[in-house]
């Protein structure tokens, strides 16, 4: 049987259809509030952006899913883990600052701010899943000791993954740094006729891991932690990484990760993708791009797979912008992500997820709207 992945298009010709009307009839769906039972402790798995993007949900949009889950009486409150790199949400003190900068204050959403991993990411666990890759993944504590879930994911571009949803949100957004670290794991090289030494990717890596010598950038892989943010910033590409092997294993680690988040828990999550600002990066990058197609809508499931695979679909469904990062594939039906970054076979995140019992690839649009 397929999965059901309920849309809500976004036009509007009156307050009945405002975004907020139209989350709180995706929460009176009655098979996401049969998830819910009164007293539980309901994480609602978010990215809060880091300092200086403007992609990331907006938190007016987390205030009714979370008054919505306060009507059910559940004991809502927001929550991601610690970054791999160095930045605005490395340790629980800049990140819960940095999630009030950009907006998510109890003033504003109602509800507190946990950082799931603890104030240095050393709070999680061990849960055993007997994949491919491994055979536990760490798991940030609060994650797993929350009763329910609601996942809410900005869909947009990544430089490793193709693209980021439910899936990435569950994987690298619930694991603790020594998580992360183990769903990286991919190596980048210089290819030095193609470098300037322009030092960009030493101002930019989090680890300082590369230096220029010789006018050209020298990478020491025992400091380097595979996050990719030098092949992200560099304007000659010329560091490059091993995409057939390594990226391959990256998006299967990724989805044996997002598998093991939920294992505890698969029939208590409800997952919320905002297809909106379709940036062609990561919300953890500290600007915001011109988005890559027109804004779509906010799909809803309880299975990760099919919505992530609705929402891919529906992305390569528009015309791309031409004044926008996307390099190729513009017209409709041609893979978006791919015109991003044509090295990365992202369907296969979602290939390995529904082989290892995360969802399903099959899925039933149901459109919500007239």
């Amino acid at each position: 049987m397929k999965s059901k992945v309920y849309m809500f298009n976004l036009r509007a010709r009156g307050e009945a259809d405002n975004k907020a009307n139209k989350l709180n009839r995706i929460m009176d769906i009655e098979e996401f509030k049969q998830i819910f039972n009164k007293d539980e402790l309901t994480g609602i798995k978010i990215h809060f952006g880091e300092k200086g993007n403007d992609g990331y949900i907006n938190p007016t949009y987390v205030r009714v899913i979370v008054d919505k889950l306060k009507k059910l009486g559940v004991k809502p409150f927001l929550t991601d883990t610690n970054t791999l790199y160095t930045g605005e949400r490395k340790n629980s003190v800049d990140h819960i600052n940095t999630a009030i900068y950009n907006g998510f204050s109890y003033a504003t959403v109602n509800a507190p701010v946990i950082i799931a991993d603890g104030i240095n990411s050393q709070n999680y666990r061990d849960i055993k899943i007997n994949k491919k890759h491994f055979d536990n993944v760490k798991i940030a504590s609060d994650i797993l000791e929350s009763d329910s879930l609601v996942v809410m994911s900005h869909f947009k571009g990544h430089i490793l993954a193709g693209f980021g949803g439910a899936i990435k949100n569950l994987a690298m957004g619930c694991a603790p740094e020594i998580g992360k670290r183990a769903q990286h794991a991919v190596w980048p090289e210089v290819i030095e006729e193609k470098c300037i030494g322009c030092g960009l990717c030493a101002e930019n890596c989090p680890k300082e891991a590369i230096t220029i010598e010789n006018a050209k950038a020298k990478i020491d892989l025992s400091k380097c932690i595979g996050c990719g943010e030098c092949v992200n910033v560099c304007q000659e590409e010329a560091i490059d990484m091993d995409w057939d092997v390594e990226i391959k294993d990256f998006l299967e680690r990724l989805s044996e990760y997002a598998y093991g988040a939920v294992l505890d828990k698969k029939e208590k999550v409800v997952y919320i993708n905002f297809l909106m600002n379709i940036t062609p990066d990561c919300d953890c990058t500290p600007w915001s791009d011109h988005p890559i197609v027109p804004d779509i809508g906010i799909l809803a499931s309880k299975d990760p797979v099919a919505l992530d695979k609705a929402s891919l679909d529906l992305v390569n469904k528009q015309k791309g912008f031409q004044n926008s990062k996307l390099k190729d594939n513009h017209q409709p039906g041609a893979d978006k992500f791919k015109g991003l970054n044509p090295k990365i076979e992202n369907i296969l995140q979602l290939k390995h997820a529904a082989d290892i019992g995360l969802g399903k690839l099959e899925y039933d649009l149901i459109e919500m709207d007239g």
